[in-house]
């Protein structure tokens, strides 16, 4: 009998956690949906409002790019923003003036 108890509340243990990381897998999902409308709400007000963000400046990657280093410039610039590979070569190329 105590074998049995012990599996059924390990069992329910099991399925606490399943719940829970997959509860917490949903929340973060509908955050971070919310958050991409948000971006696109905020990105439409100034395109309309014709307002545009400044290029960040990163002196180092500058100096990456003066050096040729073109991959090591994207490679920073994805570290220091959280870009994804395709923004971070788009950036590096408008900085570089090959864009």
């Amino acid at each position: 009998m105590d074998y049995e108890y012990a599996m059924s509340m390990l069992a329910l243990v099991a399925v606490m956690l399943l719940f829970s990381t997959t509860s917490a897998g949903r929340r973060q999902q509908r955050a971070e949906r919310k958050l991409d409308e948000l971006n696109r709400k905020l990105d439409t007000v100034m395109a309309h409002l014709g307002v545009s963000l400044p290029e960040p400046q990163f002196p180092e990657i500058e100096e990456l790019l003066r050096q040729g280093k073109k991959i090591e410039a994207i490679k920073v610039y994805r570290e220091r923003t959280g870009a994804d590979l395709k923004e971070a070569k788009d950036a590096v190329d408008r900085m570089s003036g090959t864009h």
